[in-house]
């Protein structure tokens, strides 16, 4: 009964880690770059866009296509920038977890 009620209290600390965690999550940014930095999006590290960067230089009707895929590419890094940074956090809150093997939490 005492593994029960340990598991438990391991389960209610983790919850509220979570909680913490996904709060955090909101207010860290990330940033990615594309064409060697002139276009950057800065997101969330749950993957909310704040913020767009380009460059005068691109501002040309010409080369609108090249615009929009640099902006594709931008986002893609910096979505993925999100992605090892919440794996990192993830990783170093359940450390101290036993979970059975195959056994993930959500994200």
């Amino acid at each position: 009964m005492r593994d029960v009620l340990g598991l438990m209290k391991q389960a209610q600390a983790m919850q509220a880690k979570m909680q913490e965690m996904q709060a955090e999550l909101e207010r860290i940014e990330v940033e990615g770059q594309a064409g060697g930095g002139i276009v950057r999006i800065t997101l969330t590290a749950k993957g909310q866009m704040k913020a767009l960067s380009i460059d005068d230089q691109l501002l040309k009707a010409d080369e609108k296509v090249i615009l929009e895929d640099l902006i594709v590419v931008a986002h893609e890094d910096a979505r993925k920038k999100a992605e090892r940074l919440l794996e990192e956090k993830m990783k170093g809150m359940t450390s101290g977890l036993s979970l059975p093997p195959g056994m993930k939490l959500p994200s």
